[in-house]
């Protein structure tokens, strides 16, 4: 599916956050969203996911608006905080991920993406037992459960340092693969640019590349 953002515009008070935003990313295509810290990554983020109402302009996700279905049934998020029900095991947030997203749980998808990324053995792991790398597999695990047609990361190697930084992004290009998804990450982390064939730069509030 086809990811176009098209004139967007969002002010918090008299203070402009993104003037005039533009951007296609085309069905499977990958690319890296670089900007600064507070230079307004993870509102365009928001509103590209539906999160958040622009000012002005629109988002559509193949021939749909984003609206609250569209994100459910098409768009993998993976946020900055892990986001896992605390009193759930990892296996039991996956499914409850499912549920939410489309009202079918699928047992099979989710042990799969959890033999795929590597922490099958922590299925029964709740969410404060797992290291910082498993906490990360299991965020983007979130994500992948729901079969997106549209993978969105924010700030995923924030925390990370280069060794681990290299391992999230090839995880992050790979699991897009192999889902058939597109897929934006928003950083400020230029360590990434090397792996991604497309870098957009978000400043001033507007996007170029």
């Amino acid at each position: 599916m086809q990811l176009e953002v098209s004139g967007i515009g969002l002010s918090y008070g008299d203070t402009p956050v993104l003037r005039d935003v533009s951007l296609v990313l085309d069905s499977g295509e990958q690319a890296l969203l670089l900007g600064a810290s507070g230079s307004g990554k993870s509102s365009l983020l928001n509103v590209i996911c539906g999160l958040q109402t622009p000012d002005s302009g629109t988002v559509t996700l193949g021939d749909q608006p984003v609206h609250d279905g569209v994100r459910k049934a098409h768009i993998g998020i993976i946020f900055q905080t892990l986001r896992l029900v605390s009193a759930l095991n990892v296996h039991a947030n996956l499914l409850l991920a499912q549920r939410l997203a489309n009202g079918v749980q699928n047992a099979a998808k989710v042990d799969e993406t959890l033999e795929q990324l590597g922490i099958n053995h922590r299925a029964k792991a709740r969410p404060f037992e797992l290291s910082q790398g498993e906490a990360q597999r299991a965020a983007i695990a979130r994500a992948l459960v729901v079969s997106p047609k549209l993978l969105i990361a924010d700030e995923p190697t924030s925390a990370l340092d280069k060794g681990n930084t290299k391992v999230v992004a090839e995880m992050l290009i790979e699991a897009a693969r192999s889902a058939g998804a597109s897929l934006l990450i928003a950083t400020h982390d230029d360590r990434l640019t090397s792996q991604f064939g497309r870098t957009l730069m978000l400043e001033n509030g507007k996007v170029t590349g």
